[in-house]
This record gives C-alpha cells, sequence and structure tokens, in this order.
C-alpha cells in the first residue's frame, strides 16, 4: 500500500507554535448525530435601541457612546487587564502565580448595527485597518503584547451582535505569541531565513492550499491547520508589525480581507462564525526579525451551517485533530462564487 495524504492518517506539524496535529481524512465522511445548531440570523436593522454599541446609546457603565461614523475605540467597560493591578506574593512553587497588567479596548467596525466584515464597504474596511495599526502602535509603545482579535458570531461566544473586535495589551507575552516567537527565532537562526517568508514562497508555488492572494498579502489554509476552514493570512513584505504598514499596504489588506471573510460566508451561505487574531513581533522578541505579520482565522464550522468541530476528546487531552485535509478545505473555499466589486 502506497501513503496517500488524502486518505490516510498521518501527523503535520505547526512550524509556528511546535505542535503536532492528526489529519485523519477517512473520516471526513462519517455519519454526523450528534449537536447541530441553528444558523445564527444576522442582524437587519442598522440601528438597535438596546444595543450598547451603537451610536449615541447609553452603555452598560451609563456612558454615552458619541455619534460616531466610522471606526469607534472605547476602553473595554469589563475590562480583562487593567494598568494598575497589584503584584501578587509570589515565591509558592506548588502555587505559581504572577502579575497580569494592561488595558482592553473595544473597537466598532462601524455605526451600522447589520454590517459584518464582509459587508462593509472597502473605504470602511481600510478605515478598520487603520485603525488597528494605530491601535498597536499607540499600545506597543506601553505593553509588551497587543492581541487584536474579533469573535464573530454568536457561535464564537460573541457578547454583541454589532460588528466589533477588541485589543488587549498586556505587560507580558502571552503563550500563543511567545510559541510563535520562539519557533520563527528558531527557524531563523538554523537557516538563515524567515519562516513565513518561505512558507509564502512554497505556497505559492504549490497552489494547492491558496485561498487569495494579491501583491501584498497571502491568504492559504496552512499545512498545520487545526479548525476545519482555518485560514492564515500572511504579509507579503517584510513588516513585524501592524504600525509599520505602508499605506498601499494597508489598502490591500483591506481588499483581501473583504474577500477571504466573503468566501467564508458564501461557503455555507450563512454569516460565518470565526475567531481572528493578529500575531506581530512582540516587545522583547527573541529575534524580532524572524517575524512577519500574520492573522489567524479560526472558524468552527465543519460541515454545514448547522454542524460544527468541537475541540473535545483526543483533542483535549492528546492533542487537534482534523478530519478534511487542508488541501481540500482550500479547494472548497476557492471554489465560492464572490463578487468582484
Amino acid at each position: 500500500m502506497t501513503f496517500s495524504p488524502h486518505d490516510h492518517p498521518h501527523r503535520r506539524r505547526n512550524l509556528l507554535t511546535g505542535r503536532w496535529i492528526l489529519v485523519s481524512p477517512h473520516r471526513a465522511g462519517r455519519p454526523w448525530q450528534g449537536e447541530t445548531d441553528d444558523a445564527a440570523p444576522s442582524p437587519n436593522a442598522r440601528y438597535e435601541a438596546g444595543c450598547y454599541l451603537c451610536a449615541g446609546n447609553v452603555r452598560s457603565n451609563g456612558e454615552r457612546n458619541p455619534d460616531y461614523v466610522g471606526t469607534f475605540v472605547f476602553d473595554n467597560d469589563f475590562a480583562a487587564l487593567m494598568p494598575d493591578t497589584p503584584a501578587p506574593q509570589e515565591g509558592d512553587p506548588h502555587f505559581p502565580i504572577a502579575s497580569a497588567r494592561g488595558s482592553a479596548r473595544v473597537i466598532c467596525y462601524s455605526p451600522d448595527h447589520s454590517l459584518t466584515l464582509p459587508q462593509l464597504s472597502h473605504g470602511a474596511v481600510k478605515a478598520l485597518v487603520d485603525s488597528w495599526c494605530q491601535e498597536s502602535g499607540e499600545l506597543g509603545a506601553r505593553f509588551a503584547n497587543v492581541q487584536i482579535f474579533e469573535n464573530k458570531g454568536a457561535m464564537m461566544g460573541c457578547s454583541s451582535p454589532h460588528p466589533h473586535g477588541q485589543i488587549w495589551a498586556s505587560d507580558f507575552v502571552p503563550t500563543e505569541v511567545a510559541d510563535e516567537d520562539r519557533e520563527q527565532a528558531a527557524w531563523h537562526a538554523e537557516r538563515g531565513q524567515v519562516l513565513l517568508a518561505e512558507v509564502v514562497e512554497r505556497e505559492l508555488a504549490a497552489g494547492e492550499r491558496l485561498v487569495e492572494v494579491n501583491d501584498h498579502w497571502l491568504a492559504i489554509v496552512p499545512w498545520w491547520a487545526s479548525w476545519p476552514f482555518e485560514t492564515l493570512l500572511i504579509a507579503r513584505d517584510p513588516v513585524i508589525r501592524l504600525e509599520a504598514l505602508g499605506d498601499p499596504v494597508r489598502e490591500a489588506l483591506a481588499a483581501i480581507l473583504r474577500r477571504l471573510t466573503r468566501r467564508y460566508d458564501a461557503l455555507f451561505g450563512v454569516s460565518f462564525p470565526y475567531s481572528m487574531g493578529w500575531h506581530q513581533a512582540p516587545g522583547g522578541s527573541i529575534d524580532p526579525a524572524a517575524w512577519r505579520v500574520h492573522a489567524h482565522f479560526n472558524p468552527p464550522l465543519l460541515r454545514s451551517a448547522i454542524v460544527r468541530k468541537f475541540m473535545v476528546g483526543f483533542e483535549m487531552f492528546a492533542e487537534v485533530q482534523r478530519d478534511i485535509t487542508p488541501e481540500s478545505a482550500a479547494a472548497r473555499l476557492r471554489g465560492v462564487l464572490i463578487d468582484d466589486d
């Protein structure tokens, strides 16, 4: 018997984290009698009087939002990190503890309550990109790491249907970013090359995991993808942080973000839930030159708008496992029809 990555179980290594995943493509056709979720309806009203994030409305803490017309950034009313938290007493090896200080902000994408990121105009997405870059620069000057992310949809735990993201800046480098910093630095030291620059080159040549590409950005289903339709959006230019992006690169980013997220929505004909997060060189990086700024999109949907992937069992206690191969997931995303506006 000759091994086939499209038919036989095998493991793939995530080059950014050093962790392995199990790929079991023969399980893709197994019958499903487990939980299904109703497809979440998309908001259709441009304004909701009871929404805490709509322009002009009063938030839960009593503050009133301004009548904003573009993006709107404010300090999170229920911040997970605060700048003046007292330091805990350390010293017990059985119960390790460390201080955690920082800042948490919310970024509303638009005053329109009904528009998710793929539905925004190019200009509105470009304004969002500019806000990301500005916040990254301002907070990055004060904190070790700036984590920009979005939880889209109720399935991903989003507490408000108004399209928005979050920015958590911390005085420590979180685990996922620290793992990526270590692995990219080790690759750079061993090979003298930037890991994600080599990935871009190889993926462009192979084409089988490619989803979207333009002059400045590349979107792929990575070789090591954990989630069924996970994608990795990588800068093709040698940029290690968002605030360093030039205006043409930001314009190109807005364009590819709209196309990529529209592909998601078109795949199952539903507003596609996901968690998206940016990774960039943190303060005190082992080797900042080893970095290339990139974003992860981790959507939970597996077979349809109502069947999702659960990270349980083997995933919890052993390692991540997936059924459909990254190559087949990329082909399905490439195959959907989207507008070319």
